[in-house]
């Protein structure tokens, strides 16, 4: 069976996150809250008590970055330091450590602000092609939902769409 996506526009807040409850209440048979896309100029914190939370990756890569930054860093730095004509004088460390440890850490705010705008880029598909669902009127003033589902039931979805007053619905059926 091939899957659908469905985007329903609402130019109020309340009919959308009505239309979210019930599908969390399980009007809709097949599609669970988990299938569930909101898309909204502003963000909606009372949202997440229906939609439940999400993961986010970012903190991960952010956090692989400053680790990434502190081990090339002081690897990096110490490296340079150490090859670097080295003629020990009069006691005087090779690699000294107070001058690196402001180094390392330096480098480890340079990774992990690279790797999140890195991870912000790709975890926000900023460089694909746009999808068919995407509304310019999003961006505005209108709140999107967005169901992904198998085709049996979407005419049961733009049913429930339209008892909660859309303005506009979209499909896209993939293969």
């Amino acid at each position: 069976m091939s899957k659908c996506r469905i985007m329903g526009l609402f130019s109020d807040f309340e009919e959308a996150f009505c239309a979210i409850s019930d599908i969390k209440e399980g009007k809709l048979s097949g599609v669970s809250i988990d299938d569930v896309t909101l898309k909204s100029p502003i963000e909606h914190p009372e949202i997440e008590e229906v939609l439940g939370e999400r993961s986010a990756p970012v903190p991960y890569f952010t956090l692989a970055g400053a680790i990434f930054g502190i081990t090339f860093g002081f690897t990096f730095l110490s490296s340079a330091q150490a090859n670097f004509l080295v003629q020990p004088q009069g006691g005087k460390p090779v690699v000294p450590l107070p001058s690196n440890i402001v180094l390392t850490y330096e480098m480890m705010i340079l990774f992990a602000v690279l790797f999140t705008v890195t991870s912000l880029m790709v975890c926000g598909r900023f460089m694909t092609k746009r999808s068919s669902l995407y509304s310019e009127k999003v961006c505005i003033d209108q709140i999107g939902v967005i169901v992904e589902m198998d085709e049996a039931d979407l005419e049961s979805t733009k049913e429930l769409f339209k008892k909660h007053k859309v303005l506009e619905i979209r499909e896209e059926v993939k293969q």
